[in-house]
């Protein structure tokens, strides 16, 4: 596994961008995100097949998959209730690695436990393609395989360690991705092991940018604290 990622256009990889005194705090905000909306393990559309990572979300929106199929949206599916707030560092990471003029409207959390793994996939159910991806890595190292637009086209698996921040933007956009497995026992920012990632997405087209500001002028004044509580997944103290 090569420790550099593929050269392409659109590709930035800032290594180690959260220090541990970040991490840590970020962990402390997602267990009161996991508080308000609990992990659950999506399933694959007609099958049913269950994923090897479970997950949940923050923000306006939120992504899931059922039987039904992939889409966004507003609530929770097992509790029924809207998604808690984005934290507020995570929106200014947004703001300052992407330089995108809207916040974004979901943050996937996904948490990998020994064994499981995310196949090589296109982030493609957004209609604002123009909006980058931004990933945070934290936890356990993740080998993270990339390729390109085309599914055939030739992949590069490279570390994604704890603290490590990804953009996909531009040409890599819609490049294919995906996790092979990850490294246990390579961290110790969540006691229990295992590997959380966070993926920022604009979901919606902005009409503008005045909209833009106004939509995160609300969201500031909606933000609540979450109450915390004990569950499972690797986000417990």
């Amino acid at each position: 596994m090569s420790k550099l990622p593929p050269s392409l256009p659109g590709l930035t990889l800032l290594p180690g961008r959260l220090a541990r005194a970040e991490q840590e705090a970020l962990v402390a905000e997602l267990r009161e995100v996991v508080a308000a909306a609990p992990l659950f393990t999506p399933v694959m559309p007609r099958t049913g097949k269950p994923f090897s990572v479970c997950m949940t979300n923050c923000g306006p929106l939120g992504w899931v998959s059922d039987r039904a199929g992939y889409r966004y949206q507003a609530t929770h599916p097992a509790t029924g209730r809207p998604w808690p707030a984005i934290p507020a560092r995570l929106l200014a990471l947004w703001d300052e690695v992407t330089g995108y003029a809207a916040p974004p409207e979901a943050c996937l959390v996904n948490f990998y436990g020994e064994g499981a793994k995310m196949g090589l996939h296109q982030d493609r159910d957004e209609e604002d393609f123009a909006a980058p991806l931004l990933s945070v890595s934290l936890g356990d190292t993740g080998r993270f395989r990339l390729g390109g637009v085309e599914r055939s086209d030739p992949t590069r698996a490279f570390p994604l360690a704890s603290g490590d921040v990804l953009m996909l933007s531009g040409a890599s956009r819609l490049a294919h991705h995906g996790i092979d497995r990850i490294l246990p026992g390579t961290s110790t920012l969540l006691s229990g092991g295992g590997r959380i990632n966070l993926t920022l997405r604009r979901v919606t087209t902005p009409v503008s940018q005045h909209e833009a500001a106004q939509n995160r002028d609300a969201g500031e004044q909606q933000r609540q604290p979450g109450r915390q509580r004990h569950h499972p997944g690797g986000l417990h103290q």
